[in-house]
Formats: structure tokens, C-alpha cells, sequence
């Protein structure tokens, strides 16, 4: 219940930044100087994010393969897919720029804590969530870039070239992650005593982007070119996607003969996408796109999958007993 009423502050949070940037958007001088602070902090998240997973859990959940290969078929191939075959009808609903949003959502890794977090409430695999979900957002470092650049940059810049792309999201999400790998050992213990200063700088990172991005979106005119009608079609969209995702993850592991563990680990990390990567990857890949409205897609998508996926995991953390979780004590978040 507490991680359901967290999600829902964070909830809250993230429509006041919306808010905030309605009112008060950030501009000129004063835009320059908050994203060079903001990247920095996106750098140190990354970093932290590093330094929280042990080698021993990564090391654990590689070796089981055919877990990832369908995490990895669901958030890299299937997603995908099903965002560009609903073109015919959201493009003509939404808008060029809001359906690049939702494409954009769909090339995605997934989420880390959130995926992680739910699978040990609901009494997963955790180490094999762990690992899947570190992995997907290494590999969306250089996956989505090229996706963006083949399905939707492609069509609108001709002579887009990703390396540049891959090369800043590695510089930004990619080193300070590894980084915090190495120094694991130093840095991990420091973090035990300072969960809840973790967390809120967390939060927070993710928060200052989303004020970052909606200021510049303002500014350019946002709320003038997005109506009421066209969220709530938004909306809609993003939980019918979801459902019909979610659904896939409940039974394409179960008819795959993966245990009870297993499919609820292979549920959460399959069906979420990540807010936290995926702002930052934005920023880099649409320059001088309107970026407000290619991440407000994923915001809503985040918000909803949150929530659902909240409901979900305490609901089988009622039902699954407590030798089904495989967890180590060195995952925890």
C-alpha cells in the first residue's frame, strides 16, 4: 500500500511540474543553464543506478537466456510493431508530432526500479527481472536511437545520422552507469544509509526533465496546438495499448512454460516503458522537434502502467507464497 501511495506522490508531482511549466516555463538564459544542471543530474542517476545492482544478481540472470530473449522480443520487437501498425489510425487522431511521441514510446527499453520493485511485491524472479531490466535500458541506448532513426527521423531528416545520437546517450546514460558498476563496493553502502535521499533525487532528476522539456514546449506553443479532445483520445489510446500488451505478457509466458515466478517477472519487465531514459534519449534525438509533445505520450503511458501495475502487484503478492520470490539481498531497493 505504501508503494502504491509513493507512486501516486510522484503522480502528482509530475502533473504540478506540468503545471508549473504552464505557468512558469523556463526560457532563455535561465533554459541554457537549467539543462546543463539537469544533465548533470541525469549523469549521476545513472551513475547511482550503476552502483545499486550487484555483479553476483547480473552475473545470475544473464544465464537464463530464454527469460530475456522474450523480455527483449516484447519491449524491442512487439512494441514496435504494434505502434506502427495503429498509424492508420492514430496518425489522423493525434498528429504527426503526438503520434512520434507514441512511436517514440514504443521503441522504449523498459523500466528498472519500477519493474524490479513490482516483481518483488508480487513474489517474482526478482534477479532475473533485475538483469532484464538493466539490460534493456543498455541496449536501448543504442536500439532505440536507430529505430527513432529508420521509422520516424528518417522521414522527416533524410541525411539523419544516429552515431551522434548513440554516442550522447552513451556519454550521458551509458558511462556514468558503468562507472557506478566499478565502483560499486564504495559507493552501495553509502546508499543503504540514504534510501530515502536516493529515491527523491531520483524523482527529482526525473521531474526536473519533465519541467525542462514542458517548458520548452510552452514556450514553442503546446497547450495552443493540443486540445482537451486530443488527451483524452491520448489517453485512451495509451491504455487500450497497454491492455492489449499486458494481456500478451500474462499468457505468451504461460503458454511458453516458464514457472509462476517467471511470468511475473517477464509481465512487468515486458509490458512497462521507461520515463526516466526515455525524456533524456528525446531531448538528444529531436532536437528542434517539439519535444514537449513527443514525451507527453510516454508521461501518460508511465502514469497509467504505474498505476495498473501497482493494483496488479499487490494483488498477487496476496496470492504467490513467499519461497516463490527469488530475490538476494543485494538487489533490494
Amino acid at each position: 500500500m505504501l508503494k502504491l501511495l509513493a507512486l501516486d506522490r510522484f503522480t502528482i508531482l509530475l502533473i504540478v511540474m506540468v503545471i508549473l511549466a504552464t505557468i512558469i516555463p523556463v526560457s532563455g538564459i535561465a533554459e541554457h543553464g537549467f539543462s546543463i544542471i539537469t544533465s548533470i543530474a541525469i549523469a549521476i542517476l545513472f551513475f547511482l543506478h550503476g552502483a545499486k545492482i550487484s555483479r553476483e544478481a547480473l552475473v545470475d540472470g544473464v544465464l537464463h537466456w530464454k527469460f530475456h530473449v522474450v523480455v527483449f522480443a516484447f519491449t524491442f520487437a512487439l512494441f514496435p510493431l504494434l505502434g506502427l501498425l495503429a498509424k492508420p489510425l492514430l496518425l489522423p487522431l493525434l498528429g504527426q508530432e503526438l503520434y512520434w511521441g507514441f512511436l517514440f514510446m514504443c521503441f522504449l527499453p523498459s523500466t528498472v526500479q519500477s519493474s524490479i520493485a513490482f516483481t518483488s511485491v508480487a513474489k517474482g524472479n526478482v534477479a532475473s527481472a533485475v538483469c532484464s531490466a538493466s539490460f534493456s535500458n543498455l541496449l536501448g541506448m543504442f536500439i532505440t536511437p536507430i529505430l527513432v532513426s529508420f521509422f520516424i527521423l528518417g522521414q522527416a531528416q533524410h541525411d539523419f545520422d544516429p552515431t551522434s545520437s548513440v554516442i550522447q546517450i552513451a556519454l550521458l546514460l551509458l558511462v556514468p552507469f558503468i562507472l557506478g558498476q566499478l565502483l560499486r563496493s564504495y559507493i552501495y553502502p553509502y546508499m543503504l544509509k540514504i534510501p530515502n535521499l536516493v529515491k527523491m533525487f531520483d524523482q527529482g532528476t526525473i521531474l526536473m526533465v519533465v519541467y525542462g522539456a514542458f517548458s520548452s514546449a510552452v514556450v514553442a506553443g503546446l497547450w495552443q496546438m493540443v486540445s482537451w479532445q486530443t488527451l483524452l483520445i491520448l489517453t485512451l489510446a495509451c491504455s487500450v495499448f497497454l491492455t492489449v500488451i499486458m494481456l500478451l505478457a500474462f499468457y505468451i509466458p504461460k503458454w511458453l512454460g516458464f514457472n509462476k515466478a517467471d511470468q511475473i517477472a517477464m509481465f512487468f519487465c515486458s509490458s512497462k516503458k521507461t520515463l526516466a531514459s526515455g525524456v533524456p534519449m528525446a531531448q538528444i534525438l529531436f532536437i528542434g522537434q517539439p519535444v514537449g509533445m513527443i514525451v507527453l505520450p510516454i508521461m501518460i503511458f508511465h502514469q497509467i502502467q504505474l498505476m495498473v501495475c501497482g493494483v496488479i502487484a499487490n494483488y498477487w503478492s496476496k496470492k504467490m507464497p513467499d519461497e516463490a520470490c527469488m530475490t538476494t539481498a543485494e538487489i533490494k531497493e
